[in-house]
């Protein structure tokens, strides 16, 4: 069974830039698919950056394209989110997620990952 263990988040201030980090460990028959979710308070959890495995193609969630980049380290098993030009918005808990079920998921429904990491907050100051 894959288990996902996210760190990286922290407080910054507005502007800022950060990384985390979602290192996954066990055994999965396969990858589809890995997705970076978030989930301030009172607010639903919403997508924020997938990377299909096969191809390494990223998607992005509008609010943060341009400003988050996804990527991947093989070797490691580990997958990145690094976020730039911050904004108090991008307060929430972001959660790792891995889908090992789906071929092929729809990457911004967060129902198509059935792997979840523990979640890592990250609080930007304005």
């Amino acid at each position: 069974q894959v288990q996902l263990v996210e760190s990286g988040g922290g407080l910054v201030q507005a502007g800022d830039s950060l990384t985390l980090s979602c290192a996954s460990s066990g055994r999965a028959f396969s990858t589809y698919a890995m997705g970076w979710f978030r989930q301030a308070p009172g607010r639903e959890r919403e997508f924020v950056a997938a990377i299909r495995w096969s191809s390494g193609t990223t998607y992005y969630a509008d609010s943060v394209k341009g400003r988050f980049t996804m990527s991947r380290d093989n070797g490691k098993n580990t997958v990145y989110l690094q976020m730039g030009s911050l904004k108090p918005e991008d307060t929430a808990i972001y959660y790792c997620a891995a889908n090992t079920q789906i071929r092929f998921p729809t990457m911004t429904l967060d129902r198509h990952y059935n792997i979840w990491g523990q979640g890592t907050q990250v609080t930007v100051s304005s």
